[in-house]
């Protein structure tokens, strides 16, 4: 057990977790019940910094039941508190504070007990050697007084050695007692001051995530503008003096549209607002399909990838595929932007496995610039690159990377860096996934229309557009105008009910956030008696954060704003040759 201490606290924790499991094998062999018990605590102890939360939960109450039943309360303390730890952790602040309570509770009693002890062996030691003093003036006097048989005086010298005593103990007591009354109270106050300060900072964190919310929303609704009048102004042939000029105002469009995308990932990432969607996957294909999404990036910088799948190591898992996709996309992405005329290497291969769960180690290597000492240090930090003139000369929000390190953190993985200026960087990180023997399901993508958009049949198409905003109207009813399709636009939610009750349309396009009813509101209705009617809802707010309400009010599809032209078009000639192609 000496050994598993002296190795915990030396941060070995793999070789503490081993002969912690010898000593709790060698405790339940010999009956050391003490020992087994003080060894699950300390197990649940490595567990929490292998982030292995739930075996962490598990060796804590084993721990804490079994320090119970023989009355081991130091040890019972110390449970305690390693549970309220964890629970902390895993963010179940109730169960955690509730522990902590206990804790404070069960330490205050064993500091009562132990001062009440010494206190107690003081004035003990202290009683006898008044009493051997006393009693020996009161041998001295009786040996005084024997001859004189003077039985009055020896009974008045013993009552107050009697007096004298309850005295002193009385007063020892009463000492005591304010000792600990007012060590309770200050425990107390500062118990307070500390939930206080917690609620207070939990507060605070939420309204930035309210406000950031918010405001990252509301900016998609002028972006759009900005992104579809750029569009415009680019296919009206524009003299060429202006082309520069309207593709820095397209790029800045798009780079403002990244940038608040990637402070909506942060912000959820730090409110617990992200959750673990694990599914089965074969991750061997999900690497590949990442690195021919990026390859065209890579050869604009005449940058080769090379893959690197451990031949033994199995290729289907069960874990959230699309944060993994992120992370690699975020630090393949990196390594390509950084890279010039060079190449980059992705490794993975195994590190450790305990039955179906498999440690995995991702490597991203590229032979690019590199990066000083000084930055690796806070790398992983939002807003954080290498220098400003990195910032000018290559692009990029300085999120991409804190992005990243959340991401890992949620899947219970760490990330490293090595780099060396002008020679290149490797960042590497390690996360456990659940073998599986089932495969993937089949992707389900959606068929676009593929074929010569006049084969369809555009003069008697009607389109409806929902939009409040004038320049969205524009924006809108030039693309439609452009498409050869006819719209009528309305500016709120009951106008467009009214009209869906009085005319046919093929199509609406519904906007979100509107004076009166909103789209979500106005789609209901409609669907109270038009169940077939093709309506997507276009809108500014963040998809995944409003999708089950989308799913509830009957939208056929979803258009984030600021969309891309082409991705929107052919999402109506789809939508139009599905509708042919009924009628046929």
């Amino acid at each position: 057990m000496c050994e598993g201490k002296a190795n915990y606290y030396l941060k070995n924790y793999i070789k503490t977790k081993e002969v912690l499991n010898q000593t709790l094998v060698l405790s339940q062999k010999e009956d050391y019940s003490r020992i087994e018990s003080e060894a699950l605590i300390y197990s649940s102890l490595v567990n929490m910094e292998l982030n292995n939360d739930d075996q962490a939960i598990t060796s804590a109450k084993e721990g804490i039941k079994l320090a119970k039943e023989h009355n081991y309360l130091n040890i019972l303390n110390k449970g305690y508190l390693v549970l309220s730890d964890v629970y902390n952790k895993t963010t179940n602040y109730k169960l955690s504070r509730e522990l902590l309570k206990m804790h404070l509770e069960l330490s205050d009693s064993l500091a009562n007990l132990k001062r009440a002890n010494s206190s107690r062996a003081e004035e003990t030691q202290y009683l006898l050697n008044e009493e051997k003093q006393k009693n020996s003036e009161i041998e001295e006097k009786l040996e005084k007084f024997e001859d004189d048989k003077n039985l009055g005086t020896l009974i008045s010298i013993l009552s107050v050695a009697l007096i004298t005593i309850l005295s002193l103990l009385t007063l020892s007591l009463y000492k005591n007692n304010n000792i600990r009354l007012k060590t309770n109270n200050m425990l107390h106050k500062k118990n307070g001051e500390l939930i206080i300060a917690k609620e207070k900072a939990e507060l605070a964190s939420k309204t930035k995530a309210n406000f950031l919310s918010t405001v990252t929303h509301e900016l998609r609704t002028p972006l759009y503008a900005v992104t579809g009048l750029s569009n415009m102004l680019l296919e009206e042939n524009p003299k060429p003096e202006q082309i520069q000029h309207l593709k820095s105002l397209k790029f800045s469009g798009d780079y403002l549209l990244t940038f608040i995308n990637d402070i909506l990932q942060i912000n959820k990432i730090e409110a617990n607002k992200v959750d673990i969607e694990p599914e089965p996957f074969n991750l061997k294909k999900k690497i590949n399909n990442i690195i021919l999404a990026l390859n065209n990036s890579a050869q604009d910088n005449n940058v080769k990838i090379h893959l690197e799948y451990d031949t033994e190591l199995p290729e289907n898992f069960i874990a959230d595929q699309l944060k993994i996709s992120q992370i690699l996309i975020n630090l393949i992405g990196n390594s390509i932007k950084f890279t010039k005329d060079g190449d980059i290497w992705i490794r993975i291969y195994k590190i450790e496995e305990n039955g179906n769960i498999y440690t995995l180690r991702f490597e991203v290597e590229d032979n690019g610039i590199g990066i000083s000492q000084e930055k690796q240090d806070k790398m992983f930090e939002s807003f954080s690159q290498g220098s400003i003139q990195i910032n000018r000369k290559y692009g990029g929000t300085g999120l991409g990377l804190s992005i990243v390190k959340g991401l890992i953190d949620l899947l219970k993985g760490k990330i490293y860096v090595k780099s060396e200026l002008d020679k290149g960087t490797t960042f590497y990180f390690e996360i456990p996934l659940e073998y599986t023997s089932v495969k993937e399901a089949a992707e389900k993508t959606t068929q676009y229309f593929s074929g010569n958009t006049e084969d369809l049949d555009l003069t008697n198409v009607k389109i409806l557009v929902v939009e409040d905003n004038k320049i969205n109207q524009m924006i809108t009813k030039k693309i439609l105008t452009k498409m050869n399709l006819n719209c009528e636009i309305v500016d709120n939610g009951e106008a467009a009910v009214e009209k869906i009750k009085a005319n046919k349309y093929d199509i609406v396009l519904m906007d979100i956030h509107m004076p009166g009813i909103s789209g979500i509101e106005a789609t209901k209705i409609v669907r109270s008696f038009d169940k077939e009617l093709t309506i997507f809802a276009l809108t500014a707010v963040t998809i995944e954060d409003k999708m089950h309400e989308f799913d509830e009010a009957g939208f056929t599809d979803i258009i984030p704003k600021p969309f891309k032209q082409e991705e929107f078009e052919k999402k109506l000639y789809n939508a139009l040759a599905s509708k042919k192609s009924k009628i046929s």
